[in-house]
């Protein structure tokens, strides 16, 4: 059982989201998570001991957590951007263990309360919400008329809800799975293509008039990605990359400049942005669809083959404790 100091809350965990980067833990390639280590970062459960410090997270309120920690020093706390603080403390590491367990223990600032009628299943997806949030976020200035989503995993597809949530008129997603277009038609999109069988440069074009989209999001570690979603987006458009595409990949630079075009890097999500998921999680955001599986905890390898692997056709993973 886990200490709880004077200002955290003990969680009796619910649900624990399965998410890519448990993957790169999992198989010891994960750039700061090192083995041995508890695995799982995204959480829902029920507050069953308070420290005595807390004050407005009670025993019994439903929640999920934020799970980083920033120092508050350093320039990137100061200006908001936690999620690039070089000292920040998360889940898996010796400092702060994973979700992947009964019991969770998270300081007061980093928990947020579930609505009541929030089931513990839509909660555990605050966190992956977070990213998509933080990506679509960053490319606020580039419009909302038309978006394509390159790959329509977990985090495509909460990327398309977002979009949805956020009144994009156009969305396009692509993935080479037919489950998952499936899955993005069933979630407002406005088309999916395979990009192994269908021209999804031409058949984008056609559809925007010939201009592109707006935004072009990269969820997905395809060689030529960066250069096909450049190619798909208009003149002083955004491609936002928020897929974690950790080999070399060939970029052709000059599309970007010839079309003025930014291309930006989305790393996880500032505390503002997942503030604004646990919004529209509370706000009953369409994502249920989303989740897949639930395995208990002894069958959490089984989960991760599945992500890994892609044995079965799978949507959001999560370990239920219950």
């Amino acid at each position: 059982m886990p200490k709880v100091g004077a200002g955290d809350v003990l969680i009796k965990t619910a649900r624990a989201g399965v998410c890519g980067s448990d993957i790169h833990l999992y198989k010891g390639t994960h750039p700061f998570r090192n083995p041995p280590a508890v695995l799982g970062h995204e959480i829902s459960g029920e507050v069953i001991e308070t420290g005595a410090d807390v004050k407005d997270i009670k025993v019994g309120d439903r929640v999920t957590v934020e799970p980083q920690i920033g120092c508050g020093e350093c320039a990137f706390c100061k200006s908001g951007h936690i999620n690039l603080c070089k000292s920040k403390i998360v889940p898996g590491t010796p400092a702060w263990g994973g979700t992947f367990a009964e019991y969770f223990v998270a300081p007061e600032k980093t928990v947020y309360k579930l609505a009541d009628h929030v089931s513990f299943d839509r909660g555990a997806l605050t966190e992956p919400l977070a990213v998509a949030v933080q990506a679509v976020n960053n490319a606020a200035e580039a419009g909302n008329d038309a978006v394509a989503i390159l790959g329509s995993g977990t985090i495509g597809l909460l990327t398309l809800a977002v979009c949805v949530k956020k009144g994009y008129k156009k969305i396009f997603c692509t993935d080479t799975a037919p489950f998952n277009r499936e899955m993005a038609l069933k979630l407002g999109a406005t088309a999916v293509f395979d990009p192994l069988n269908e021209d999804v440069e031409a058949k984008i074009k056609e559809a925007t008039g010939g201009e592109g989209v707006d935004v072009c999001v990269i969820a997905a570690g395809a060689p030529g990605i960066v250069d096909q979603a450049s190619t798909i987006t208009k003149k002083l458009g955004t491609v936002i990359l928020v897929a974690m595409i950790t080999r070399p990949i060939e970029v052709y630079t000059y599309s970007f400049v010839f079309n003025e075009q930014k291309l930006i890097g989305s790393m996880t999500y500032t505390t503002e942005a997942f503030r604004e998921a646990m919004e529209m999680i509370n706000d009953d955001i369409n994502v249920d669809a989303i989740i897949t599986h639930c395995l208990p905890l002894d069958e959490s390898g089984k989960g991760l083959e599945i992500l890994d692997k892609k044995t079965e056709n799978a949507g959001k993973i999560l370990i239920c404790m219950d």
